[in-house]
């Protein structure tokens, strides 16, 4: 039984590499040209200006976020995309019937936008090294940021994909949820420079301690504590897989 189940999480994760890599061009480049924007503007011209940030130069600074953001974009789209064309198509019917656990259709589901988020942000850490001198102050701390970001964000967009009732409803949660949750979350100014006010409302946003860990690893610089942030984010993990098993063991959305 035990070899049934790691041949479907197999096949699951097989299928979802297979199709991000198909078309590579759409899924994997556009992050790259779009970090190496933000890097010429808010990096190069607009850094020069502002100066030294955190004690490191402000492109410095920035880098960590950037990285992070594209691998929270390509892990939530991921996963969203692929798991509601399955459902749209009907083809997800057959994988619920199938003598599959549930946890297993959700792991290779996740694992696909975890492989995507790994690859887009190896890429755009290579665009990286082509502005900024990248050092790494905690090598493991920034593999378990990455992993545990990417986890999150893929069984957010499995969690939007299960309600989602049209190719619209996919875009809903981008545009209005994470885009200001990333913009708002440090990548590009520390929560230091905020009111007092402002750091407490900020700490209620979960990019900010992903973004507090991941920085911390490349530059050694946090602004908020780095066992509690790792806490935070293994909470939202936990709770986001308990709500969709719960979801998909229910059969809740799963009609489109």
């Amino acid at each position: 039984m035990k070899a049934l189940y790691a041949t479907a999480f197999k096949s699951i994760l097989t299928k979802e590499i297979n199709r991000f890599t198909r078309i590579w061009v759409q899924t994997l480049v556009p992050p790259a040209i779009s970090m190496t924007l933000y890097f010429l503007i808010f990096g190069n011209l607009v850094g020069k200006r502002i100066g030294e940030m955190g004690g490191v130069t402000y492109m410095e600074f920035i880098a960590p976020g950037l990285i992070m953001m594209s691998v929270i974009t390509a892990s939530y789209s991921n996963v969203a995309s692929s798991f509601f064309s399955a459902k749209f198509q009907r083809n997800l019917e057959e994988l619920i019937v199938a003598p599959v656990p549930h946890y297993v259709m959700i792991a290779g589901y996740v694992g696909g936008g975890v492989v995507r988020g790994l690859c887009v942000g190896t890429i755009v850490t290579l665009v990286a090294m082509f502005f900024v001198d990248i050092s790494l102050h905690h090598v493991g701390l920034v593999v378990l940021t990455v992993l545990l970001t990417s986890i999150l964000f893929s069984l957010g967009g499995l969690i939007n994909a299960i309600f989602a009732n049209s190719y619209d409803d996919i875009s809903i949660v981008p545009t209005f949820v994470l885009t200001p949750l990333t913009y708002l979350g440090g990548v590009f100014y520390s929560l230091s420079l905020l009111p007092d006010f402002w750091q407490g409302v900020s700490k209620l946003n979960p990019v900010v301690y992903m973004i507090n860990v991941f920085r911390y690893g490349f530059l050694g610089y946090a602004d908020m504590s780095v066992p509690f942030s790792i806490a935070v984010m293994v909470g939202f993990c936990v709770g986001l897989w308990t709500l969709a098993y719960y979801l998909i063991s229910r059969g809740i959305g799963l009609r489109s």
